[in-house]
């Protein structure tokens, strides 16, 4: 990392977690600062000469305590301080008069500090950009933010350095290009030294087999749960990672049920008050706690002291991610970490194994392309506008320099700051839309100070999920629109979002009919039918990565392969070959079967609940139009199930799994659901055109979501090709629905349907069907409830039926 920065180059280090990135990547820094004597006063050399960006606030915080000790006991004259959202008005206005040598902050500050009035003055001595945890943020619109300012910061200081640090990166050459400034060059990462740490000692990771048994079904690890508490004891130190803030909760109250020797054991996600993380960050930093239940917000790379091992309870989804987490374990380069993987179901055995054949040959989640949003683009714009006017042909080449806009036309970019100066075409004859003005010299500028104050206030890329009120709707006499009533609980947004009015779930022990969202509140009436459409919610937050997905299938086709897995497992998949058929990899395997009173049709694409449950939608819309009579289906990360009245045995499959399910079937679906206003909000609130946050004021979700709702009828009513409407239907494509994902698995399959009609459940039907009518009700524990549809989809119903005449050789698979 030295010599690069001796050759003045930009450099990508890859290295496992305790290997000493951080430091590597401050050394120049150090050096430069050490060599270069007193700091001035004022003047050039006075201003900040390394910058430091982490996409976790915590992250700097536990970055400036590693820095200072080296600093403090060598003896430098060096200055280092951090600043989030989190520091206090008094210490940023110092920061500004005085800047420290060394700043950490976030991604968010970033943008902040571009958009000051006088920020090309401020950076003008800056030497050098230390991007930590890059892996973790450069693929998305955070990404697209962090690049556009790394391109404004080359502008101002034109021999600064970028420095990128991670310890997961399938493709390092990726990113070193979109880390390279300027217009790519046809070789990809050329300019950028790509530095590769010793990978260190592999890390030893096991698997758990509860009692030597792994269930069929489940996403919790609940029946895991003493054999987790007995590792937790016999270590010094346990992070259990699990994948949702709902899970963290009832796996934390589940392990203090049977905490009887009183070990001290935390709770950590997202949802907590910052407070309480920080007490608990501060316990384990200390070395006070024998064991922390959290999410992924502690993922990357904080240095939590003496941590002797990782547990991932229920599957990972991805192997960067597990190997992210196996890293928290153990700080020491030279000797192994350990993780324990837990998984909660026999296809997240096969999904742990993966994980685990992938952790040790070193192969990491393949990234998508990635190209720079729109949305976030206004931001930037109107953020360059409130630092100084700018030219339109000058910042068009400074914005085709930053790599996720690199293939941006002219004609899209002067629509942008159209969108920023107007609000775009039906939009411009209000004027609060007009936010920045042209001067006589033909240069933009922010409009006036108030102006630039209210975008300053709302920077930033993330926007949070809201929940919705579940409230019973009414129609009052003589009135058409329906109103909200008695609340009966919350859920998230997203949830809501994928129905049509009409759909049927299970909420609160009770099957409700969908009717509509106002506002903050979604409305729904008591359902006549009392079978639900939707499936319930639960499950993994993180879809199934690509590249695992991909692994699990070889493996299940890999008759050889099936020798790492338990006994229990590797029955189970005998007697699946046995009952029905187990698919060639490149093959989809569908099953159709009669049970009761309804017609079954499971099929198996293996890609993940985000892209399966948009399949489900668009074959459900597909199966009424042929009058099946689609009642309803469930999703998990490895199959879908749906059931009508009339059998599916007959259907054509190759014409019912048409690529073309992604045309106006997809639209369609996305003019009746609610999902493109929710999709909207988030792209109005990025770009700008509508802000949250305001002087001595910030607007509520409802205030928010009623100016949005508002905007959106009217550009879908004049202007239907605005440029918000188009990045939203983008971002609905790629994120909500994995539309990409699922055009490539569409793809993949034609011609390739294994089609096997049974007469009953095959073993590999069980872990979707024991779905139907469950339910997540409220509270901490998330408890699992059944209705009255759900006894007959018992797990121990369906395994009976399963195992009945199996083999005497597999009665071990039960």
């Amino acid at each position: 990392m030295v010599a690069a920065a001796q050759a003045g180059s930009h450099a990508l280090l890859v290295a496992p977690t305790g290997g000493g990135k951080t430091l590597a990547g401050f050394l120049p820094s150090l050096i430069e600062l050490a060599e270069r004597g007193p700091k001035p006063e004022s003047g050039p050399g006075s201003g900040v000469h390394t910058l430091y960006l982490s996409p976790l606030k915590a992250l700097t915080t536990d970055v400036e305590r590693n820095l200072m000790t080296p600093i403090r006991e060598i003896g430098l004259n060096i200055h280092v301080e951090s600043r989030t959202g989190d520091t206090k008005q008094s210490k940023r206005q110092r920061q500004r008069d005085f800047p420290p040598d060394i700043l950490l902050t976030t991604p968010e500050q970033l943008a902040l500090l571009c958009a000051w009035d006088g920020a090309r003055a401020w950076f003008a001595d800056l030497k050098c950009v230390v991007l930590d945890e890059v892996h973790a943020i450069w693929s998305g619109k955070r990404g697209d933010l962090l690049n556009l300012g790394l391109g404004r910061l080359q502008q101002f200081a034109p021999d600064l350095r970028r420095v990128a640090l991670s310890a997961t990166v399938d493709d390092p050459e990726m990113i070193a290009a979109w880390l390279k400034p300027g217009r790519p060059s046809p070789a990809r990462g050329e300019g950028v030294f790509i530095v590769r740490g010793d990978p260190g000692a592999p890390p030893v990771v096991d698997v758990l087999v509860s009692e030597g048994r792994v269930p069929w079904a489940g996403h919790t690890g609940v029946h895991a749960i003493p054999e987790v508490y007995d590792a937790i004891k016999r270590a010094g130190m346990a992070l259990i990672f699990v994948n949702t803030r709902w899970q963290a909760e009832f796996v934390f109250q589940e392990l203090w049920r049977i905490n009887e020797d009183d070990l001290a054991i935390a709770l950590h996600h997202g949802s907590l008050a910052p407070e309480q993380r920080r007490k608990v960050e501060a316990a384990m930093a200390r070395g006070d706690l024998n064991a922390v239940v959290c999410t992924s917000t502690l993922d990357l790379g904080i240095d939590w002291g003496d941590v002797d091992l990782v547990i991932q309870l229920a599957a990972p989804k991805g192997a960067s991610r597990l190997v992210q987490r196996i890293g928290r374990a153990n700080h020491r380069l030279d000797e192994p970490s350990r993780a324990l993987m837990v998984p909660a179901s026999r296809f997240e055995m096969l999904e742990c194994q993966a994980a685990r054949e992938a952790v040790a040959e070193n192969a990491f989640d393949w990234e998508p392309v990635h190209t720079g949003t729109l949305d976030t683009l206004a931001q930037h714009v109107m953020g360059c506008a409130c630092s100084e006017p700018f030219a339109l042909d000058d910042l068009y080449t400074e914005i085709v320099g930053c790599y996720p806009y690199r293939d941006l036309s002219y004609e899209r970019f002067e629509e942008v700051v159209d969108l920023v100066a107007t609000g775009g075409y039906a939009l411009r004859t209000y004027e609060r839309f007009a936010r920045i003005v042209r001067t006589q010299d033909g240069r933009w500028k922010v409009r006036n100070a108030q102006t630039a104050q209210r975008h300053r206030m709302n920077v930033g890329a993330i926007v949070s999920a809201a929940n919705l009120n579940v409230r019973v709707g009414s129609r009052r006499a003589g009135g058409k629109a329906m109103v909200g009533g008695r609340k009966i609980g919350e859920a998230e947004e997203w949830y809501f979002e994928q129905m049509s009015p009409g759909d049927t779930f299970v909420f609160a022990g009770q099957v409700w009919a969908f009717q509509g969202i106002s506002g903050t509140d979604a409305l729904v009436t008591t359902a006549v039918d009392k079978d639900p459409r939707i499936p319930s919610y639960g499950g993994s937050k993180f879809p199934l990565g690509t590249s695992l997905a991909e692994r699990v299938r070889d493996m299940i086709h890999d008759r050889d392969h099936w020798r790492v897995l338990p006994n229990d497992v590797q029955e189970w998949l005998e007697l699946q070959e046995m009952r029905s058929v187990i698919p060639k990899a490149g093959a989809m395997l569908v099953e159709t079967f009669p049970r009761g009173t309804r017609n079954f049709l499971v099929a198996y694409p293996f890609e993940g609940r985000l892209a399966h449950t948009t399949l489900a939608m668009l074959l459900t819309r597909r199966l009424d139009r042929l009058d099946v009579g689609p009642l309803g289906f469930v999703v998990t990360d490895y199959s879908l199930a749906i059931w009508s009245i009339k059998p599916m045995d007959r259907l054509d499959l190759d014409a019912l799994f048409e690529p073309d399910m992604l045309g106006d079937d997809l639209e369609a679906w996305l003019e009746e659901s609610f999902m493109m206003k929710r999709t909207f909000r988030n792209c109005a609130l990025i770009s700008g055109l509508i802000e949250q946050r305001q002087p001595g004021a910030e607007k509520t979700g409802r205030q928010v979501t009623f100016s949005t709702d508002l905007i959106y009828d009217v550009l879908r009513r004049h202007q239907p090709d605005h440029l918000l409407l188009r990045t939203a239907r983008a971002d609905a494509a790629s994120g909500l629905l994995d539309v990409g994902r699922l055009g490539q698995m569409l793809g993949r399959i034609q011609g390739n349907i294994t089609h096997q009609p049974l007469e009953r459940p095959s073993p590999f039907s069980v872990p979707v069907l024991v779905q139907i009518g469950r339910e997540r009700v409220g509270g901490g524990a998330a408890e699992m409830i059944l209705t009255e549809t759900a006894m007959d989809f018992a797990e121990e119903t369906l395994i009976a039926e399963v195992m009945a005449d199996a083999p005497p050789e597999l009665e071990g698979a039960a």
